[in-house]
């Protein structure tokens, strides 16, 4: 592999790469739970590229939750990969995707609260993260679903029960799915991507100030507004095909 970086719109870097190849090991469970990753010498060995683009690639992981390090010693994976596929299939249908909301109902606020107990230090940077890019996005008037998706990944994280952080993992596709529409709902609604912000940074609030019981119902209303305006005016029928950017 050559190590020259191609500046071609639309390519990605050898970084980029690395970091997916490293991440769909991690979640196929190649890796597990506390193991230790090779060393960024022998990555960059057996990727044929310079260390700091091993590091680069690395970081990153970090900052997504799936690996984290400890001094003198490497970098570990966080938490346990998916062996097999959970068994979820596409979402076809508007009932799939209200499925899906129910599930997360179910899940989250629980994860929420449980980040108010447990977080460390590191948990609020990595939630605090993905806040910044939704703040500056909802400043352009715009909906990151990728960040919508990592700030709800840290929470699950930050709840120090990998059950949360797995489910929401396998779940990836299908949120995504949600939160493309949601997007789109709001721009279309005259202060809506202020309003979800604020719900956002209401949650890291009383997940910071360890105040469990407030992060869980704060959970519980952001997700039941997405939902609600979402499919109002909508009946569990079939859907169109999601778009591919909300921008």
């Amino acid at each position: 592999m050559s190590e020259q970086r191609d500046s071609t719109p639309g390519r990605r870097s050898l970084g980029e790469m690395i970091y997916d190849q490293l991440q769909r090991a991690i979640k196929s469970g190649s890796y597990q739970a506390d193991e230790r990753l090779p060393t960024e010498h022998e990555l960059a060995a057996e990727f044929q590229v310079s260390r700091p683009i091993v590091r680069d690639a690395l970081q990153k992981l970090r900052e997504q939750g799936l690996i984290y390090s400890r001094r003198g010693a490497g970098s570990f994976v966080r938490s346990v990969g998916l062996r097999q596929p959970l068994g979820f299939g596409q979402i076809e249908n508007i009932a799939d995707l209200e499925d899906c909301y129910d599930f997360r109902l179910s899940v989250e606020p629980e994860a929420a609260a449980r980040a108010a107990e447990r977080h460390n230090e590191e948990d609020i940077k990595r939630i605090k993260s993905a806040l910044k890019i939704l703040r500056d996005a909802t400043n352009r008037r715009r909906h990151h679903e990728d960040a919508d998706f990592q700030f709800h990944l840290a929470i699950s994280h930050a709840s120090g029960n990998h059950y949360y952080a797995t489910a929401m993992e396998a779940l990836e596709d299908h949120i995504a799915v949600g939160m493309q529409f949601h997007g789109l709902s709001l721009k279309a609604t005259p202060g809506g991507l202020q309003h979800v912000f604020e719900e956002h940074k209401a949650i890291v609030e009383a997940i910071e100030q360890r105040h469990p019981s407030v992060a869980r119902d704060l959970m519980r209303e952001h997700l039941t507004g997405s939902r609600d305006r979402l499919f109002e005016g909508k009946r569990r029928s079939s859907m169109s095909s999601p778009p591919s950017e909300a921008k």
